[in-house]
């Protein structure tokens, strides 16, 4: 493996401070798969797949990675790559089928028993409590578009702190709020499928207000350690015409600023403030804006967003980002804009902002294994390379940057484009559910390897 002082282990590994973690990411969804066992009720995503068309290739998450019955063997996986954290996510219909009522102590009882698979591993437990499967039940009675819902939610993080709060280290309320309003409400290319335009800002709020909820709920129960993980993309305007730039500033406002500043500040743009006045209650700012030990980000990319013609449902459109590389999913490959977004961030908000996590940041190549059944994914280890080197420069610049998870562990189940994209360091055959790790893993595993020796805490 080569190493030239910059990128590649040891000498990147080098570039980052001792107590540094390295990690990976999963999620429920996308790689339990036992979608009807042991009393799990259907998630919105459950029901989106059944629709005709919803799915590029026509799946679903019913069996997925098969996690669930092979958990063990995952949790292996994460003991020979070494790194410090794992971050994974919890069904909440595995524990309240219909998102209500008494704990479904099968559900409870497998992830006591991962917790405590992860811990022997050696590894740091991050917990998600909502990575975008709501339980049938709840989207029946109006889902994150009904207060209620809000309610619901705490009663849950209240349920699975009681029985892991004493085990898990870290704590995610929500995965990106941005996604699920705009993607999944506003338009309908995710679970559960509404075409709201702008009327889908209500979810927004219910999700900031259930993040804070359930960061009270998570301390009651005696979590330490609360964060979020917020999708966030350095937004370009299309070209210096004013009604491009004007496009992109309220995109911005509506992708990284409402939730941001929600989530830090206990507030929103005076734009997005008269479109909710309807929805905000009295306290609700003062519940959003709790307490964050740290703040997770999300990346993958740059948008590059211009004025959409007159006669189209929304004010913006998406426009290619060009001049870059980029992945089997089209997504352009721009590692200095996470440079310029993590310095930007800290000059922003400063006294305001905890120790940032990249909570997950990942590439889609599709990358098979050859003929003697290895998968050589270069392209993904020189992302990895690329990204984190544009980590270590923010931290070189003053960011106070504590961890990166990659994303993903497993291949798995993309959402709606199904099993077509593969963002894993490990290669999952979907047939028969055969595991191989990746070069990138074998990179990956050598990195963490070569940071904890070079912090003086001994090999893996």
């Amino acid at each position: 493996m080569r190493d030239n002082g910059r990128g590649s282990a040891p000498g990147l590994a080098n570039r980052f401070p001792p107590g540094f973690r390295f990690g990976t990411s999963t999620s429920s969804y996308q790689i339990e798969g036992a979608a009807a066992e042991d009393g799990r009720g259907p998630s919105v995503w459950d029901t989106f797949c059944e629709v005709p068309g919803r799915i590029a290739d026509g799946s679903s998450g019913a069996v997925a990675c098969d996690h669930y019955h092979r958990h063990a063997e995952d949790t292996g996986l994460l003991r020979r790559l070494g790194a410090e954290g794992y971050r994974f996510s919890i069904a909440w219909p595995r524990i309240q089928p219909t998102g209500r009522g008494p704990a479904n102590a099968a559900g409870l009882d497998f992830y006591d028993r991962l917790v405590d698979e992860i811990l022997e591993a050696g590894v740091r437990p991050m917990a998600t409590l909502f990575h975008w499967d709501l339980p049938q039940g709840l989207e029946d009675d109006g889902g994150w578009l009904n207060r209620a819902t809000v309610d619901r939610f705490a009663d849950y993080a209240a349920i699975v702190a009681a029985r892991l709060g004493d085990r898990v280290a870290d704590w995610i309320p929500i995965n990106e709020p941005s996604v699920v309003t705009l993607m999944g409400h506003a338009v309908p290319f995710h679970a559960p499928g509404r075409e709201l335009m702008f009327d889908a800002l209500p979810v927004g709020h219910h999700l900031l207000v259930a993040h804070g909820k359930a960061a009270i709920a998570l301390r009651a129960e005696g979590a330490e350690n609360v964060g979020c993980a917020n999708n966030h993309a350095p937004i370009w305007p299309g070209s210096d015409d004013p009604a491009d730039v004007g496009a992109a500033k309220l995109f911005d406002a509506l992708w990284n600023g409402h939730y941001l500043e929600g989530m830090l500040l206990g507030r929103y743009s005076e734009d997005l403030l008269m479109l909710l006045e309807q929805t905000i209650r009295e306290g609700d700012f003062a519940t959003m804006r709790q307490p964050l030990d740290f703040y997770g980000v999300n990346y993958y990319n740059p948008m590059r967003i211009g004025a959409a013609p007159d006669d189209a449902p929304l004010p913006f459109e998406f426009r290619d980002v060009l001049g870059y590389p980029v992945t089997d999913f089209g997504w352009p490959i721009v590692p200095d804009a996470l440079r310029e977004w993590l310095i930007m961030f800290r000059a922003r908000y400063r006294a305001a902002l905890p120790p940032i996590v990249i909570t997950e940041s990942g590439c889609a190549f599709n990358t098979g294994p050859d003929e003697n059944g290895a998968v050589d994914d270069q392209d993904r280890i020189d992302y990895y390379e690329a990204h984190l080197t544009a980590v270590a420069e923010a931290i070189e610049r003053g960011v106070d940057v504590a961890g990166y998870y990659a994303w993903s562990l497993l291949d798995n189940f993309e959402w709606s484009e199904g099993y077509t994209q593969r963002f894993g360091l490990v290669h999952v055959d979907f047939q028969t559910q055969r595991r191989t790790p990746k070069r990138s893993f074998e990179w990956y595993r050598d990195l963490v390897a070569a940071h904890r020796r070079g912090s003086g805490e001994g090999d893996a």
